[in-house]
């Protein structure tokens, strides 16, 4: 199997990207999709295929140590969603939390610990959602900060952060305030799930229950210089945020892959009588080619800070979400009351689509920055 140096969490350069995606793939068809439905039934978090998929170089593509690959880590999260939507979810997390240590730049993240993470020796995920719609004023920072020798205390709640669990770690950002409660500025830093960060059950969901998904509690939470990412945040934000999205495309083109292989499975079967639905596997196959093509141009400059081609990351990232959910839709429909069983792939495929689409930046929060973008409109 491909590997990494578990030593420096670098890939082997004689490797190629289609080898590493080959033996990513040998992974999620031989131990993830056995799993897929108690991954999806028994909300089981299987960290111990993502053991074995970050040994197989999975989440090391998009590194700058490793060249930044951003089409290796696509297409790593795109055989894995293709298998199972909730571990190409969890596929994504843990690589914008690798990318959060290693752009820090500061050495008690990306050393060690970045080794670690990549390796699949330790695992953390993300808790960016409220800051990402707080920055576009959808919503308000939910965590606040002051500061205080040596560093910061954070208070406050996020309803739900993924791929977290004892011992855990996750990028977070809060609003700092001065004593006289005006806003400072913001931070991004990393929360460690020890004694001190309450976790809470989130209610149930109608998938995605295999993401290890908790509302998380801070009560003066310290924060020093060993857990900050950036201060002050948005430079960084801004610095990363096209990468942040354009990584989730993999996961609706896995999704897409997957409906497609539903659909052509029953087509020797049922292709006499599916041939009058709409959306059909060639025609669906067409859009997705055209898609896989806009996102191989985009990954050669993921920091690329311009305005047009953050407006195009956006805009395949909803091409994808969209597709996908076409795509899903179709492919019950052609597999017929097979695709309806609740253990189908198909069925299962469908919920997960439901959330490529309102995971941040939903559909409707991608469409408003575009348009905010086009008006070079700057949100309050």
């Amino acid at each position: 199997m491909t590997t990494i140096d578990i030593r420096s969490a670098q890939l082997d350069p004689a490797l190629g990207d289609a080898a590493v995606v080959a033996a990513v793939a040998g992974v999620a068809v031989d131990q993830l999709a056995p799993l897929a439905t108690r991954i999806d039934h028994e909300g089981h978090y299987p960290l111990e295929v993502m053991a074995s998929l970050a040994r197989a170089g999975a989440f090391a593509g998009h590194l700058r140590r490793n060249g930044e690959r951003y089409g290796l880590a696509l297409g790593a999260m795109h055989e894995i969603s293709r298998q199972c939507g909730s571990t190409g979810f969890l596929t994504w997390a843990h690589d914008v939390c690798a990318l959060y240590l290693e752009q820090s730049g500061n050495p008690a993240l990306d050393g060690q610990l970045l080794d670690d993470h990549v390796a699949g020796r330790s695992f953390g995920g993300t808790g960016l959602s409220n800051p990402m719609k707080a920055f576009a004023g959808i919503e308000r920072m939910l965590l606040r900060a002051r500061r205080v020798a040596g560093g910061y205390r954070v208070s406050g709640a996020l309803p739900w952060v993924s791929h977290i669990g004892p011992g855990q770690y996750f990028g977070a950002i809060a609003s700092v305030y001065r004593d006289d409660q005006s806003h400072s500025h913001d931070i991004i830093f990393l929360v460690r799930c020890d004694q001190q960060v309450v976790l809470r059950q989130c209610p149930e969901f109608s998938g995605m229950e295999g993401t290890s998904t908790w509302g998380v509690r801070l009560e003066d939470y310290f924060v020093g210089e060993d857990n900050m990412i950036a201060d002050p945040a948005r430079p960084f934000i801004e610095k990363i945020r096209a990468a942040f999205i354009l990584l989730q495309i993999g996961m609706a083109t896995g999704l897409i892959q997957g409906a497609l292989d539903s659909m052509r499975d029953v087509e020797p079967l049922l292709g006499h009588v599916n041939q009058f639905l709409d959306d059909r596997p060639d025609e669906l196959e067409a859009e997705y080619l055209e898609l896989a093509g806009r996102v191989a141009r985009l990954v050669g400059s993921p920091f690329d800070g311009s305005k047009d081609y953050m407006l195009d990351v956006l805009d395949a990232r909803a091409q994808g979400a969209e597709l996908a959910l076409r795509a899903t839709q179709s492919a019950l429909l052609h597999q017929g009351a097979r695709g309806y069983l609740i253990n189908s792939a198909p069925q299962r495929r469908v919920r997960e689509a439901h959330f490529a689409a309102i995971v941040t930046p939903a559909i409707k929060h991608l469409r408003s920055e575009m348009a905010r973008l086009s008006r070079e409109e700057v949100p309050a």
